[in-house]
């Protein structure tokens, strides 16, 4: 079973010696959207609660959750505790959808759709195919440290829900940690809990902005998982996986073995 939640740093193993280049020994990883199959569970709920709210009706499922998504990505507000800004965020989602649908609903209107759907999210949630496998075999060879945003209570459980505690061996939530990525701090508490320097990390994330350039900001190789095909938004030469399936293939991306011998090439770069 993966260890505690962790909100404090631990000192970090040795510095990789300059010139070499070495095969990870950690693997940070994502949780929403990259283990746990946040964006079709939402969607899946927003379609069920369209069904039952007919005002939600007036624009196209698709326009609504493309709507939910540009919402969600603005995150909670700065003011109060975490869980106090979360459910604020969530009911402002909800109250702005049902101004783009010509309702303007009251407080408590609001607060009731926002708790049907995340009734519904709830009852749809689903891991993001092959995720589970992948992280069996990339336990077995390195540290595996999922860091993610949002609420430890939330993020424990999905842990559970997805049956992969016997393959992490730490969770670092930005509830815990007080910052969020691609804050740098949330990935440097993610090292030490995985007892790794970043030249001996990588990251696997869905997100440009959160995962792929908050790991290149502390010098931790990203691995973008792009599975809707996203659009890559610069010219950044980062290794891309657009399904996790198979197992096999999806690890060689994510931890690709060092050759044999003392040397990758002439030169003064070397594999340990």
């Amino acid at each position: 079973m993966f260890r505690q939640t962790v909100s404090q740093r631990v000192s970090l193993g040795p510095t990789v010696p300059s010139g070499v280049l070495a095969e990870p020994r950690a693997v940070l990883v994502d949780m929403d959207d990259t283990l746990f199959d946040h964006s079709l569970t939402c969607r899946a709920a927003i379609r069920a609660l369209r069904r039952e709210v007919p005002f939600l009706r007036q624009r196209p499922l698709d326009a609504l959750w493309t709507d939910y998504r540009r919402l969600l990505d603005r995150g909670p507000s700065s003011t109060g505790s975490y869980r106090r800004r979360i459910e604020r965020a969530r009911k402002e989602r909800w109250r702005r959808l049902a101004l783009s649908c010509g309702r303007r609903l009251p407080p408590p209107a609001v607060a009731e759709l926002s708790a049907r759907y995340r009734s519904l999210y709830q009852a749809g949630r689903r891991p993001v195919a092959g995720a589970r496998e992948l992280l069996r075999r990339l336990h077995a060879r390195a540290t595996v440290v999922v860091v993610t945003n949002n609420e430890v209570a939330e993020q424990e459980e999905k842990v559970r829900f997805l049956g992969i505690g016997p393959y992490l061996d730490g969770l670092v939530v930005s509830e815990a940690v007080g910052a969020s990525k691609p804050d740098r701090r949330i990935f440097e508490v993610a090292l030490s809990a995985a007892g790794a320097q970043p030249t001996r990390a990588v990251m696997l994330g869905d997100s440009w902005r959160s995962d792929v350039q908050g790991a290149l900001g502390v010098g931790v190789r990203p691995v973008w998982f792009n599975r809707f095909g996203a659009p890559r938004p610069d010219g950044a030469a980062v290794p891309e996986l657009r399904t996790l399936r198979p197992a096999r293939a999806s690890e060689r991306i994510v931890l690709p073995r060092a050759p044999p011998g003392p040397d990758r090439r002439a030169g003064s770069t070397r594999w340990l």
